[in-house]
């Protein structure tokens, strides 16, 4: 699958993560109406959201500025295990 470049589509698709993700947060909030439930999701979200940050610039700008995760999985074996033995460095290319 190639990379996506478009901007357009780009933009479209970070509106639909926001629309699916406000559709469900609205149904789970209509489900259990109830401040303390809002109140978590809210928590799981924005905690999630920094998770997906550390994991994506904190890591990549302070931790090790030559290796580039190709999305969360990739994230996880480089955080279990370290990085791969095929680990290339972008600056001796």
């Amino acid at each position: 699958m190639r990379d996506l470049t478009d901007p357009r589509i780009i933009w479209l698709k970070g509106g639909l993560f926001i629309a699916v993700g406000t559709l469900a947060s609205g149904l789970l909030i209509a489900q259990l109406p109830d401040l303390r439930y809002a109140l978590l999701l809210a928590i799981a979200i924005w905690s999630f959201c920094r998770a997906y940050y550390f994991a994506f610039y904190v890591v990549e700008r302070y931790v090790d500025r030559n290796y580039r995760f190709a999305g969360l999985l990739d994230f996880a074996k480089y955080a279990m295990f370290g990085n791969p033995p095929d680990h290339v460095d972008d600056e001796a290319s």
